[in-house]
């Protein structure tokens, strides 16, 4: 990953540094630094320096966050092999996970928590909504087409079109109208969710149209978040981290998040010989929103404490039920 770390994010609870210092040996890591990096939103990071200078950016994740089926473990763990197969492959732009002894890509930490450890990447790391040049842009078009062209390895998981969170979103819409208890943004949550209901029934609707018509599109191998938050600048050209939503989808899936008009896309059409579909775009583009509200209305209806966490969570669900609850464009 990568060093000039910034963010904000709590510690997890039910994570022993003491344990993951013992995890890291599977690595052959004797750790005598383990700083914490408060940074990103959804796993937990720390840089780890070993004796003789060496440093690694260490993930753990909450695996009850990495599949609604129930198998977090088995998810996250055919993505991160993907992630090693893709860089096998010579796709050097991967920032995969180190394997341990015996080759595994995660190593368990708990009932709830896997542990992963990566090189520690020194560059320019961006953030989610910065804006990029035309010529990063280009580049990174570049390399999501050689993505896209690639080899699907074995492991590599089949991304649906439909959310997994869909029907919980649902749920608390029909619970709107009742008192939530969960904690000190719950009883907020539900009055933005009550007032917003008609609307986001609404764009529901328009997300199942949406599907229905893309049904059957070629899938690639898609990383699915390639926003600029996951993209490092560095000597080489850009690289790609956050490989845990790698899997096969349309194209659509990543260049929604990169492309910003036609000379995007013709670079694209004219490295894979595929023209992307603005409809399928703006498919993911809404399935992302609606994907955004539902996991951050579940989290918010659910016990939780007053914290930077759940502050960040609430502030990003408000803005996000303002752009997507607003009045449909006439233009």
């Amino acid at each position: 990953m990568v060093d000039n770390l910034a963010g904000m994010k709590d510690r997890p609870a039910g994570v022993d540094e003491r344990a993951l210092r013992d995890a890291l040996e599977k690595w052959g890591i004797g750790a005598v630094s383990l700083e914490y990096a408060p940074v990103g939103f959804g796993d937990y990071h720390w840089i780890a320096a070993d004796t003789d200078g060496p440093r690694w950016f260490v993930t753990v994740a909450d695996l009850t966050q990495k599949d609604q089926a129930g198998d977090g473990e088995s998810a996250l763990r055919r993505a991160m092999d993907t992630a090693v197969a893709l860089r096998a492959q010579g796709l050097d732009f991967v920032v995969a996970p180190l394997a341990a002894a015996g080759g595994e890509t995660l190593q368990l930490l708990g009932p709830r928590h896997a542990v992963s450890v990566f090189p520690l990447v020194s560059g320019r790391p961006g953030e989610f909504g910065d804006r990029l040049a035309a010529s990063e842009r280009r580049r990174i078009v570049e390399m999501l087409a050689e993505l896209h062209r690639s080899t699907p390895p074995p492991s590599t998981p089949v991304r649906p079109l439909r959310i997994p969170m869909r029907g919980r979103l649902e749920e608390a819409i029909e619970a709107s109208g009742g008192v939530w208890r969960g904690g000190p943004y719950a009883e907020p949550t539900r009055a933005l969710v009550a007032d917003s209901a008609g609307r986001l029934r609404e764009r529901l609707a328009e997300f199942d149209r949406r599907v229905d018509e893309a049904s059957g599109a070629d899938l690639v191998v898609t990383h699915g978040e390639p926003h600029p938050g996951n993209v490092v600048m560095v000597e080489g050209g850009p690289v790609l981290v956050d490989w845990d939503t790698v899997g096969l989808a349309p194209p659509e899936r990543d260049l929604w998040l990169v492309a910003d008009g036609p000379d995007d896309l013709a670079r694209y059409a004219e490295l894979t010989g595929r023209r992307p579909d603005p409809e399928v775009m703006e498919l993911f583009r809404l399935r992302w929103a609606i994907e955004d509200v539902a996991l951050y209305v579940e989290d918010l209806r659910s016990p939780h404490e007053l914290s930077a966490d759940t502050r960040e969570a609430w502030e990003a669900l408000t803005g996000t039920v303002r752009e997507l609850t607003a009045p449909a464009s006439n233009s």
